[in-house]
């Protein structure tokens, strides 16, 4: 394991001291990038705070590119040879793909019903 030595505020390094054991994974999480592109959280956020209708939870489908990504990992993955990073981009499309099931399933009642205003 490697050493690094930086200079910080005082009130900085009080705050990293309370942190303990967790700075390594607290600063591995600040310099990776996330699984996915932006926009697709930002597609599958907008569909679901668009209160839509059963009907159209049904006909949700990934956009044309989110699919051909998905495939290709899909591919790279029964053939053993995915990188930790395409392993992680896997798991979250099968996260995403899990949540959308589970509407579709009624099992998230809290977001396809409307709200009591």
């Amino acid at each position: 394991m490697a050493i690094i030595t930086i200079e910080v505020p005082d009130d900085l390094s009080e705050q990293l001291v309370q942190l303990g054991d967790r700075l390594p994974e607290l600063l591995r999480q600040c310099v990776q990038q996330p699984p996915l592109p932006a926009q697709v959280y930002r597609y599958v956020l907008d569909f679901l705070t668009s209160q839509p209708t059963p009907e159209q939870i049904a006909a949700f489908r990934p956009l044309p590119e989110m699919q051909e990504r998905l495939s290709a990992l899909l591919m790279k993955n029964q053939n053993g040879a995915l990188t930790s990073a395409e392993l992680s981009e896997l798991s979250e499309y099968e996260r995403i793909e899990h949540l959308i099931m589970m509407l579709k399933l009624g099992s998230l009642p809290y977001l396809t019903q409307p709200s009591a205003s």
